[in-house]
């Protein structure tokens, strides 16, 4: 049986359960190391609470993103699953999406100004819907990156969260 992604993770960081579950007191939240090999050998489902639990003791905020994406019946059908990139790769991509949308703004609003998609407008709105929704992934892999910055404190996480609260 191939290893879940959670024991993936743990091995990653070179942690033997008893550490995770001692992290995980420490942080208030007991997560028995015995309950943990039930998760990662897929014999019990993780709860979203422990997926966040663990995203934080591991500092690996795409836990969640996998989570969600994969594992939640709601989550499956509605949250992309976010691939980590670099920030340039981020930012060239999202550059290529806002220019798309850019040169389609005048489009969507000849297609929606009358709060009907006809048919001879659909594959435009089509095409427009899905460079939004690549707008909206790579917002939320900006937002993923950042969180990983964040939790390797490669970002000031003061300096950030005091200009995030201005």
């Amino acid at each position: 049986m191939a290893d879940t992604v959670y024991k993936e993770i743990r091995k990653k960081h070179d942690l033997t359960r008893d550490e995770v579950s001692d992290r995980a007191m420490s942080s208030g939240t007991p997560l028995q190391p015995e309950r943990l090999e039930r998760i990662e050998n897929g014999k019990f489902p993780i709860t979203p609470y422990e997926v966040m639990l663990l995203s934080d003791i591991y500092g690996e905020p795409a836990l969640c993103n996998h989570y969600c994406s994969k594992e939640c019946p709601i989550g499956e059908k509605y949250v992309p699953e976010i691939k980590v990139k670099d920030l340039t790769q981020i930012v060239l991509e999202m550059l290529s999406s806002l220019n798309s949308m850019k040169k389609n703004q005048e489009r969507l609003i000849e297609i929606t100004a009358d709060g009907i998609i006809q048919d001879d407008e659909i594959r435009d709105f089509v095409y427009i819907q899905k460079e939004l929704e690549r707008i909206s992934v790579t917002v939320e892999t900006l937002q993923l990156w950042v969180e990983k910055m964040l939790a390797e404190k490669k970002i000031n996480i003061e300096k950030y969260n005091q200009i995030i609260n201005e």
